[in-house]
């Protein structure tokens, strides 16, 4: 019998620190129980500073994210665009599919489709084909790269506020308590120093870190059990698997809760 694949995730947001606020606490619970971890950034994060050219801010932020993956003993991935340049169309699309089959995952963490910015919302639509096709031999990915075959599921990250664009509340199918790893997963934000003074001036977060920790414990709160957890919704599994499967929920086992009237809101029970 052929041995089975190494057990893999791989988390595929728009800008440096987007994983650290959504993801990284659902990796360090997986990197706990065997998974390898991969990230990647799609975006530059040019555009994330008010005192530097982007050029500047680009470079500065590509080693703040670097450091961070390191934090997380992850592999990294570097970018494939400008911020507010990220669109879906075939060029990124085989850049990001190049990675998938790379990585090899089973997991694959992305934002949710539903967000406050564009390029949160085309990070998850690249990433949801990317993994659509993983085995399909014939679409040729940017490098070149070998197709696989085992299953991959996708899952969507709660949006920026909890709420879609159009401000309507969301909840997650799946919570996962982020408690015992938040003081890595606030170290890991950290290596992102230079978004202090810009979240400060764009969005009027007072502090990043003190902001992870409200957004975290905010979905704490959804759950109804944890004091701070990251919150996932699975994507339908047709193309994605052979059969609709969970393997979040089963591998994260004892430090994650399911949502039962969410998943009941869906009418597939």
């Amino acid at each position: 019998m052929p041995a089975s694949p190494q057990k893999s995730v791989l988390a595929i947001f728009a800008h440096p620190d987007d994983i650290e606020f959504v993801a990284a606490g659902t990796m360090l619970r997986l990197r706990e129980r065997g998974w390898t971890l991969h990230y990647l950034n799609l975006c530059t994060g040019n555009g994330g500073s008010v005192q530097t050219d982007g050029p500047t801010t680009a470079a500065l932020r590509l080693k703040e994210a670097q450091e961070a993956a390191r934090i997380l003993d992850a592999s990294f991935y570097g970018p494939i665009a400008n911020d507010l340049e990220l669109i879906y169309c075939p060029a990124l699309l085989k850049k990001v599919a190049a990675v998938v089959r790379e990585a090899r995952p089973q997991i694959v963490l992305t934002h949710s489709p539903q967000d406050y910015m564009e390029d949160h919302m085309n990070a998850s639509r690249l990433a949801v084909t990317a993994a659509f096709a993983h085995g399909i031999p014939n679409f040729l990915t940017d490098p070149p790269t070998a197709a696989f075959f085992h299953d991959v599921s996708v899952y969507h990250a709660m949006p920026h506020g909890l709420c879609d664009p159009l401000r309507k509340s969301l909840r997650a199918g799946l919570y996962v308590d982020t408690s015992d790893v938040h003081a890595r997963k606030r170290e890991a934000l950290a290596a992102h120093s230079s978004q202090k003074h810009w979240l400060d001036v764009s969005q009027g977060m007072d502090s990043y870190l003190v902001s992870l920790d409200e957004s975290s414990r905010a979905v704490g709160r959804l759950s109804g059990r944890f004091e701070y957890a990251e919150g996932w919704r699975r994507h339908l599994h047709l193309g994605l698997s052979a059969t609709d499967i969970d393997p979040l929920q089963e591998a994260l086992s004892g430090v994650c809760a399911v949502d039962e009237a969410y998943e009941a809101s869906l009418g597939l029970r």
